[in-house]
């Protein structure tokens, strides 16, 4: 069912402030900046080898990022798995007991469809499932 990592979230307060950090000092190649009003939050995404790094910026304070950050701090967010039909992921966790927080996928950043498995059933992790849109 999963086929790689597919990037590791990471809340930030500012990509301004964050994104100089991996790009230059770590040599990672940005890749894109984008809006997902939807999620309200500006989203940079990092290469790294096959998987990315995508930094979270909450554009809300009401945000689910905004939230976190405010809660934990800044830092590790969420870990997302590549699949390559994400309905049949869902279908398969759902027939499993596994608790979703999307039982139908929705639109992520650049392209990708997107649904989040709950942390209750994944040890503590919120866990994403991504199909990518290319």
């Amino acid at each position: 069912m999963l086929t790689k990592i597919n990037h590791i979230g990471i809340a930030v307060k500012s990509l301004d402030d964050s994104v100089p950090f991996y790009r230059d000092n770590l040599g990672m190649t940005l890749s894109g900046i984008e809006e997902v009003t939807e999620q309200k939050v500006r989203v940079a995404m990092l290469q790294i080898g096959e998987s990315m790094i995508e930094l979270l910026e909450p554009t809300a304070e009401d945000s689910p990022v905004a939230k976190f950050i405010e809660k934990n701090g800044p830092g590790i967010h969420h870990i997302a798995y590549e699949v390559a039909d994400i309905e049949a992921a869902i279908r398969k966790l759902r027939s499993d007991g596994t608790r979703m927080i999307d039982e139908q996928p929705r639109h992520g950043a650049h392209g990708t469809r997107i649904a989040f498995i709950h942390p209750k059933s994944s040890n503590g992790v919120l866990t994403e499932l991504c199909q990518s849109g290319h």
